[in-house]
């Protein structure tokens, strides 16, 4: 699996909004976009994908912005990944058939495995929230969750 841009962009803005939960100001895209870096138009249609996914909440006006809709450790990198770029897979390939029935040599093998993978795929960014991303990011020590085998 690769994340795409998105799915980096849509981690690291809430990982600055993370960043700065203490404050429960809003926080302006512009500046969201000053501190991570990111293109502030490309970051305002990923804002507006998180809070479609309720991740984020807005408000408009002056002192407006973004701030997170839950807490840090509620928000998994599996759940911001899939809000800006669907569902988390190994490809778009289908679902193995029913009771054995293949159409083609081997498919449904194949099917299957690339469904697990997938599974792991998300199991694995399930382990990561934000509140762990900040502990990482301030320098504190945050075990590692371990890899699916």
């Amino acid at each position: 699996m690769k994340v795409s841009t998105r799915g980096d962009y849509a981690s690291r803005a809430l990982l600055s909004l993370a960043l700065h939960a203490d404050r429960d100001v809003p926080t302006a895209v512009r500046d969201i976009a000053e501190r991570t870096g990111l293109p502030q138009p490309y970051l305002e249609q990923i804002l507006l994908a998180l809070k479609g996914a309720g991740l984020v909440r807005s408000k408009r006006g002056v002192g407006g912005g973004y701030v997170l809709a839950r807490d840090p450790a509620d928000i998994t990198l599996s759940q911001i990944v899939s809000a800006v770029d669907g569902p988390i897979v190994a490809g778009d390939f289908g679902s193995p058939h029913e009771n054995g029935a293949c159409d083609h040599e081997g498919q449904c093998v194949l099917l299957d495995v690339w469904a697990d993978v997938g599974a792991h795929m998300r199991s694995h960014l399930d382990s990561f929230n934000l509140a762990d991303m900040v502990a990482r990011a301030q320098g504190r020590v945050v075990a590692v969750p371990a890899t699916p085998s």
